[in-house]
């Protein structure tokens, strides 16, 4: 059994999307079981109301904690003054061995330093990132870092594009992930001193012989995370946040102006109605709830950050996304691939 611990308390819709969430993800995954952590008084009026089938009930626990981290408190405050909070206890029983991975849509500031805090990252990463999915043309897009790390060093960018080709491979299942560096150009001498170091790096992993995780296409632009011709896009955290924030915002400004569009008039409700079979395939197609699920790459244990707003659809995505990772043993893969990068340097 893959047991993972679901802070149910964070987010913003919390355990009202969080329980039905986890009694989803049990019934489409008889492998799995959930330690539901938060307040037992909402989490078992809410598991009342939804009557779990008893192949799920035998399957979750409930895990006490007496606080919550809100989207307003900062990671220090987060890692001194709340100890019992349900994100801290998930993120602790991964650390004690009773959980194999943690699930949480709450603060990404918190969460980050909680997860470095008490987990630590293998030994050869410096700064474990964030890494997510959007939608390309041909499938999906990795990107990483997502917010975990506002700066990034080159050897840090050249440690992302490892991590993210391993998770694109062994969780997503991309044959030799294409792997590009996000920049202002696809020309060589675009780019400030960090991305061309970082550049160099990634083009001498490509020369040796030995290596065969990935293939570095090199400089990539914004528009081309959703050509499909690349399969992992590494940036820092900063600009990784932005461009993800900004997709959503577009996303949401085109979805809201088909709506005003199509309900305009009678001609264009009939309009909209004849064309609602194509419009629910491209809004399927596009849902963010289908690649919720950001994977924190380069702890010594998996930790999964779902979408702050994530609904149970979403939800119970990122968990399918934690169980995987388990599974396919990702962390020893990522240790494997780093520790041969370091002895080739040597």
């Amino acid at each position: 059994m893959t047991v993972i611990a679901l802070d149910v308390m964070s987010g913003d819709r919390g355990a009202q999307e969080c329980v039905p969430a986890a009694l989803r993800a049990l019934e489409a995954d008889t492998e799995l079981r959930l330690q539901l952590v938060g307040d037992p008084s909402v989490i078992e009026s809410l598991l009342a109301k939804a009557s779990p089938s008893p192949s799920s009930a035998k399957r979750f626990e409930i895990v006490p904690a007496s606080e919550v981290i809100v989207m307003t408190d900062s990671p220090r405050e987060a890692i001194r003054r709340k100890k019992q909070s349900s994100m801290r206890i998930a993120i602790d029983l991964v650390a004690e061995g009773r959980a194999d991975a943690a699930v949480s849509a709450g603060n990404t500031g918190a969460l980050t330093a909680i997860a470095h805090f008490v987990l630590k990252c293998l030994a050869e990463v410096e700064r474990a990132p964030i890494m997510s999915a959007v939608p390309n043309k041909r499938g999906f897009t990795h990107i990483l870092d997502l917010g975990a790390n506002v700066r990034a060093t080159p050897l840090q960018l050249e440690q992302f594009a490892i991590m993210g080709a391993i998770v694109a491979r062994d969780v997503h299942g991309t044959t030799r992930p294409r792997v590009g560096l996000l920049n202002i150009g696809v020309e060589e001498t675009k780019g400030h001193d960090l991305v061309q170091e970082a550049h160099a790096l990634l083009s001498a992993w490509t020369q040796s012989h030995s290596r065969r995780d990935f293939e570095y296409v090199g400089f990539v632009e914004g528009g081309d995370i959703f050509s499909g011709d690349v399969d992992v896009v590494v940036t820092d955290g900063f600009t990784g946040n932005v461009a993800l924030k900004t997709m959503e915002g577009v996303a949401g400004l085109i979805g809201g102006r088909l709506r005003a569009e199509f309900t305009a008039n009678w001609p264009s409700k009939i309009a909209g109605l004849l064309a609602r079979p194509v419009l629910g395939r491209v809004s399927a197609s596009l849902d963010p709830r289908r690649y919720n699920g950001a994977v924190m790459v380069g702890l010594k244990r998996i930790v999964v950050k779902s979408h702050g707003s994530a609904d149970r659809v979403a939800l119970t995505q990122a968990i399918a996304i934690a169980a995987t990772a388990v599974r396919r043993n990702l962390v020893d893969h990522v240790r494997e691939a780093l520790e041969t990068e370091q002895h080739q340097n040597v």
